[in-house]
């Protein structure tokens, strides 16, 4: 856990502020590649970039003061402080996804070929996002006695719930999920029609990741009907992939992003 990253005269620049700001930076070097090889205008995949950014930063950080009303109402000026931590993917995810319409309807291009692209991005800015996660000490786990497990500072948040306790690195399990998801994604990208089946996918393998990840995660959690919030947002992400792979896998979809001079 090193939470402070270097300074700037005395004013610390923090790890996970790096960290999420590397994993745009990664995913837009994504997209853009993604965009010259669907021959989409210039600075196509950097537009996409920044709005997915703007509305998937804003979407996390809402559901992360929601989450902890309590705490920003004692200290509105903390809502800002996004270097420090606290997003919420979900919130984040939901966020950028109304960005991805709202795009593709700007741009008159199909919505299922425009998420197919976007999509692909996600697992590879998420990976670098939760390393930042476990720099900051952030969404840790529970205690493990498995060569695996990790002892953070004393004093620390993951210390003072677990105090003395090798924990697992949920955030780097989930880096790991992240990274194969983000592989196989793009293999089905650029071998499959964009008819909206790799969204599809994602919404079906990275909610049973989450999913299981979250038995193993040992800070504070919002929970309903015996499950974590995020197992429940997880479940409904699941049918609605399920659904979604039934809806679209025999539909006609573009050879490439191209086709969105037709609108849809």
């Amino acid at each position: 856990m090193h939470q402070i990253c270097f300074y700037i005269g005395s004013r610390p620049i923090y790890w996970y502020g790096v960290m999420v700001a590397l994993g745009f930076l990664l995913a837009t070097a994504h997209w853009s590649w993604l965009a010259r090889r669907s021959r989409l205008p210039q600075g196509f995949g950097s537009n996409l970039a920044f709005f997915i950014m703007i509305s998937g930063i804003l979407g996390a950080r809402v559901a992360y003061v929601l989450a902890n009303i309590p705490y920003f109402a004692k200290n509105p000026l903390h809502i800002f402080r996004v270097d420090e931590g606290g997003l919420v993917f979900y919130g984040g995810f939901f966020g950028a996804l109304i960005a991805v319409i709202i795009m593709a309807r700007v741009q008159k291009m199909p919505v299922w070929a425009l998420g197919d692209l976007a999509i692909t991005g996600v697992p590879l800015g998420h990976a670098l996002g939760r390393v930042g996660c476990f720099l900051n000490g952030c969404c840790y786990g529970i205690p493990t006695g498995c060569p695996l497990g990790v002892r953070f500072p004393a004093g620390s948040p993951p210390d003072l719930m677990h105090p003395g306790l090798h924990l697992h690195p949920v955030q780097l399990y989930e880096t790991a999920g992240n990274l194969a998801l983000y592989g196989l994604l793009l293999w089905l990208y650029l071998r499959g029609r964009k008819n909206g089946t790799t969204v599809a996918l994602y919404f079906i393998l990275y909610p049973l990741l989450r999913f299981g990840m979250e038995f193993f995660r040992g800070d504070e959690r919002l929970h309903g009907m015996g499950l974590t919030v995020a197992q429940l947002v997880s479940a409904i992400m699941l049918v609605a992939g399920i659904i979604i792979m039934i809806l679209r896998y025999d539909k006609p979809g573009t050879a490439n992003a191209q086709a969105h001079s037709q609108p849809r």
